[in-house]
């Protein structure tokens, strides 16, 4: 068994915080897991002692804090198995996204990670998966064939669609640190090696600039193929010496691009932007292994408060309602572009029923405690003016935060499916072992 620690302990600190520090776990004890063994000792250290457990890979996403309970820290479990033949890889717990693709890109392969390749690759299929070649392949969560599960009552099962198809049904979607630990996932891989992709920096210091830009984007990705993955980000870069002058302390937006078609066809694509002179371009033929690369998203710890919401049409109406409540520039906004393969179901059905966006809006900001109740009304206002657009729910994956309520996680499922997943949580965690997880506060 791995060591424990305690609050008193040098390296308990270390491992209870995760990269959203607005969540401040204060765990009766951290369990650093490196195997399967562990895992399975702290469910039934918890259970013995009748404490909750929680489990945290890389701290992206908890909403509600750890305290008092077992906190399992899973980032040292990094194993990555690819079956170059079958397309598929078997991943461990604590693998993130970049690692993942590392592996897969070494046999021409790719999964369908998201944007950022620091993000723990379980509870990203867990929460569904907004994946970069999503609008092509559709959710990740729809591509995982199979789970490894320690349930509450200490032991590891092999979960499929054959074995248990309701818990299969419900972890896809549902089980994000609700259901049990995940120690391992097998998902299927894609024949995607390279991407005409990167993306171009717009000034956006005059209000007139940034509406151009974000209308163009909102109106060309109404007939852009499939092979398209797309975002817009609007955001007030830091002055900070290692960016790019033209950038540099500038308001901005940052339109991306993800294309696996050929590149002559992805030029042509994105000439328009081109056309309204951007000042910064990185869109080019890359292999798969840099897709990282294209949102480029920070990767120190902050304390990080968000909202977010389906949309089901994001036209020129949307943008100037966009740009008159983030004028001040205190938070980033990003819109999504899903549709395509997002909005079909997959083979095996899954607990990840609402796929009614054509987009996603997601806007966010650092706060330290003090400020957190401003930035939050701040966001909540944002929300509110884009509520004509809204389809009622939010992405589950981008839920993060102390203010993720039980209400605000169910607006991310289809209603008959809140109660069909509570029906499961009845069946294998009858006594709420694996009690911190989304919508608890």
């Amino acid at each position: 068994m791995t060591d424990y620690l305690f609050p008193n302990d040098s390296g308990y600190d270390t491992e209870r915080r995760g990269y959203n520090l607005s969540v401040d776990h204060k765990p009766e004890v951290v369990i650093p897991a490196t195997s399967v063994a562990d895992v399975v000792d702290a469910v039934r250290l918890a259970t013995s002692r009748g404490l909750g457990v929680a489990v945290q890979a890389t701290g992206h996403g908890p909403s509600v804090p750890a305290d008092g309970q077992v906190l399992i820290n899973t980032s040292r479990m990094e194993g990555v198995a690819i079956d170059p033949v079958a397309r598929t890889a078997t991943v461990e717990a604590g693998v993130r996204g970049g690692a993942l693709v590392r592996a897969a890109a070494e046999h021409g392969l790719a999964p369908l990670n998201g944007s950022s390749p620091e993000v723990g690759v379980v509870a990203y299929h867990l929460g569904g998966g907004i994946g970069v070649l999503g609008r092509q392949f559709g959710w990740a969560v729809d591509h995982v064939r199979s789970l490894d599960l320690v349930t509450a009552d200490g032991e590891l099962r092999h979960v499929t669609a054959t074995s248990d198809p309701e818990l299969f049904w419900a972890l896809r979607g549902g089980g994000k640190g609700s259901l049990g630990v995940v120690v391992a996932l097998e998902i299927d891989l894609h024949p995607v090696a390279r991407l005409y992709g990167g993306g171009m920096h717009f000034d956006a210091t005059d209000p007139g600039e940034a509406e151009r830009v974000l209308s163009t984007w909102a109106e060309w990705t109404r007939t852009t193929p499939e092979t398209m993955g797309t975002s817009v980000l609007l955001i007030q870069m830091p002055d900070l010496p290692f960016l790019p002058e033209a950038i540099r302390g500038r308001r901005v937006v940052h339109v991306r691009f993800a294309f696996t078609g050929e590149a002559v066809d992805g030029e042509r694509l994105v000439s328009r932007f081109r056309e309204l002179g951007p000042v910064t371009d990185t869109v080019a033929e890359m292999p798969y292994a840099h897709v990282g690369t294209i949102h480029a998203e920070p990767t120190t710890p902050v304390p990080f408060h968000a909202r977010n919401t389906m949309l089901h049409a994001f036209d020129q109406a949307a943008v100037a309602e966009l740009l008159a409540e983030t004028a001040t520039g205190r938070y980033l906004v990003e819109v999504r572009h899903m549709g395509g393969a997002f909005t079909r179901p997959g083979a095996v059905p899954a607990s990840l029923g609402r796929r009614d966006g054509e987009y996603v809006t997601y806007a966010g900001g650092v706060a330290e405690t003090g400020e957190a109740a401003s930035l939050v009304a701040d966001l909540d206002r944002l929300m509110a003016r884009l509520a004509p657009w809204s389809t009622g729910g939010p992405a589950v994956n981008f839920l993060s935060g102390p203010d993720v309520t039980a209400a605000r996680l169910a607006a991310g499922y289809l209603p008959a499916d809140v109660e069909r997943l509570a029906e499961v949580k009845r069946v294998v965690d009858p006594t709420d072992v694996f009690r911190t997880h989304h919508g608890r506060a």
